[in-house]
């Protein structure tokens, strides 16, 4: 089974500071990403139905990009990636996903991030 990379668009009303907050703080994380979440220095603990998995944060530039690799991901150049910024046109705040799976998995994939960011936008104010 090969792996793909995948790319996603979301468009939200949120500035870039507002959405990074909910990409960073266990308050926030836990209002539309995960049940819980522990932050010790750059390894965040997401909890989903009472099981753990531990992210590193390997990259962070505020406002502007946030990007894990998971503990248990063996594929060196696999990560997730949050990346937002303010559109010159249109004004709104653009959040890019980048994220990796089992080419097989990409629908199944895409309509998980596009669930949870449907609730992101809600919680965040758009």
């Amino acid at each position: 089974m090969s792996r793909v990379k995948i790319e996603m668009e979301f468009i939200f009303k949120a500035s870039p500071g507002i959405l990074y907050q909910f990409l960073t703080q266990p308050e926030n994380l836990v209002r539309w990403f995960c049940d819980a979440v522990d932050i010790k220095d750059d390894v965040y603990t997401f909890s989903w139905e009472g099981a753990d998995q531990e992210a590193f944060l390997i990259d962070d530039i505020e406002e502007e990009r946030l990007r894990f690799k998971w503990e248990d991901d063996d594929e060196p150049q696999e990560y997730f990636e949050f990346r937002m910024y303010k559109s010159d046109i249109t004004q709104q705040t653009i959040l890019e996903i980048i994220d990796f799976c089992d080419d097989d998995e990409v629908d199944e994939q895409r309509d998980l991030w596009a669930s949870q960011i449907s609730q992101l936008q809600i919680v965040c104010g758009g």
